[in-house]
């Protein structure tokens, strides 16, 4: 696994041994950032199960200005410390080591507000849905933000939620990839 483009291109990362985890591949991380936008002029982006925390990093490395990187797991956190390392910009990542529900009551606490979310949960424990609606309803998206989705390929998500509509949807293998945006 590595960082595929921008300031970190092609530096390796990090991930978690064994058969629970499963970390966004290369082709797929790569299919996800040819959607969303190859760079990106400034903006938060919230991680919400970081695993090894590639996809924040990914983000960041395209031109995000910062990533939170959240995930309930010791063993994730230590993975996401190290290859945060790796970057050698520490200061544009945080990592909040909480349930994904805390953290999103957490960061609407502080008024956090995100351009791009990701939603990476370990397959099988999906609640996108649920988590959206939170998202949406704690505030936590500027005016303009993409939320991107990977779940099992059967994983079916509607076309709307809390007024935020699907804007694309791919699948690569067993995988999906979701997109919402709110705002134009």
């Amino acid at each position: 696994m590595r960082v595929i483009s921008g300031t970190y291109g092609g530096r390796p990362l990090e991930s978690l041994p064994g058969h629970f985890t499963r970390p966004t591949g290369d082709k797929i991380k790569e299919t996800l950032f040819n959607v969303i936008g190859p760079y990106f002029k400034g903006g938060k982006v919230l991680d919400l199960y970081a695993g090894s925390g590639a996809l924040g990093i990914e983000a960041v490395s395209r031109g995000m200005d910062e990533a939170i990187l959240v995930d309930k797991s010791h063993s994730a956190m230590q993975i996401i410390t190290e290859n945060i390392k790796m970057t050698q910009e520490a200061k544009k990542f945080e990592t909040i080591q909480t349930s994904a529900d805390a953290a999103l009551n957490q960061l609407a606490n502080r008024h956090e507000k995100f351009t791009l979310v990701f939603l990476d949960p370990p397959y099988g424990e999906e609640n996108i849905e649920e988590d959206i609606r939170k998202i949406v309803t704690q505030d936590l998206l500027n005016d303009v933000a993409l939320i991107a989705c990977e779940t099992a390929d059967d994983v079916v998500l509607p076309e709307e939620i809390e007024g935020v509509p699907l804007w694309q949807e791919r699948e690569y293998r067993n995988t999906k990839l979701t997109i919402y945006q709110k705002g134009v």
